[in-house]
């Protein structure tokens, strides 16, 4: 089997811990031997052993001479748990193939050059399994590099780019609405600004998918809020109060409501994710999605899924 298979095992493995894994990335390992699998692991929690370790330790004496196929650089550092880079090296380990480097700054390739140093091959395919991997931990890597969490904007809007239809409260259908909520369930925090405040009162919940926690609600903006408002009034500057949730912990944020926030965001570089939900209708008035900037957008890896009469169409606007 070529070694992209086995890398797309590994990251199918990876996706068994998302949800449990947080600070932590998801990871997944695949050790083969002669062409067989001799262990399969995944990172299971925060605090737990390595996808690599899991993997060492269902392989046992098979791993010498073997290939770990793994989804992201085997750590070098001791943290809660002993480095991956060392038991690999001590197993016997003769070739690991990663999908992509570790993006802490603190680590700096070191997996790969310990492994290097005591002999053990090192590739990395790149192409597409790296963009694949990359995408599987994107929050994660823009919060370990930068220092903030990585940021999404959500827009439902119609065909000429309106974020409302005169006469009626939705935009989009209940399949997208949906979606929304299940992307609210997935986000450590959630934030609109005063203005979308002030007119809606939302609750920014995620409501009927069955959500394991629901996400911080934040107000951008200057205050107060409403009374009774159970949202977070957020009204430092933007890189400021971004390292300041990232301090604490929030490693995806999901941007909702009115252009004004949105357009902030945007023309501080601080948006890294576009999805919008297109419907097929046409406003003929009201605002739109983003307001003027002082330059054109590039989006990158932009794909679209039909959901139901609408579209939703999924861009980047920056790389994890």
């Amino acid at each position: 089997m070529p070694d992209e298979e086995w890398l797309v095992r590994a990251l199918e493995l990876a996706e068994r811990g998302r949800g449990t894994t947080a600070p932590n990335p998801v990871v997944g390992a695949v050790l083969v031997r002669d062409g067989e699998v001799v262990g399969e692991g995944w990172h299971e929690r925060a605090g737990g052993p390595h996808a690599e370790v899991v993997a060492l330790a269902a392989g046992g004496e098979r791993a010498r001479g073997a290939t770990l196929y793994v989804t992201l650089e085997p750590c070098a550092h001791h943290g809660r748990t002993p480095p991956c880079a060392d038991a690999l090296i001590e197993a016997g380990v003769a070739r690991v193939v990663s999908a992509v480097a570790d993006p802490n700054p603190e680590t700096d390739g070191s997996g790969f050059e310990r492994l290097r140093a005591a002999g053990v091959e090192v590739e990395l395919p790149g192409g597409e399994l790296e963009w694949r991997a990359r995408a599987q931990n994107e929050a994660y890597r823009v919060w370990v590099a930068e220092r903030r969490p990585f940021v999404v904007y959500k827009a439902a809007v119609t065909l000429d780019g309106r974020v409302t239809v005169p006469g009626s409260r939705w935009v989009t259908g209940e399949e997208a609405r949906r979606r929304v909520h299940e992307l609210r369930a997935r986000m450590d925090a959630v934030a609109v600004g005063m203005g979308t405040v002030r007119a809606d009162d939302p609750q920014l919940t995620a409501r009927d998918v069955g959500a394991a926690r629901q996400p911080r609600r934040l107000a951008f903006g200057r205050g107060p809020l409403p009374a009774g408002s159970e949202l977070e009034l957020v009204d430092g500057p933007l890189d400021d109060e971004l390292a300041r949730l990232a301090g604490e912990g929030v490693q995806s944020l999901l941007l909702e409501g009115g252009p004004t926030l949105a357009t902030a965001f945007v023309a501080a570089g601080l948006v890294d994710k576009l999805v919008l939900f297109v419907a097929p209708r046409v406003s003929g008035s009201g605002p739109r999605f983003l307001g003027d900037l002082e330059e054109p957008l590039t989006l990158r890896h932009m794909s679209a899924e039909r959901m139901g009469d609408d579209v939703l169409v999924t861009a980047y606007l920056r790389i994890p």
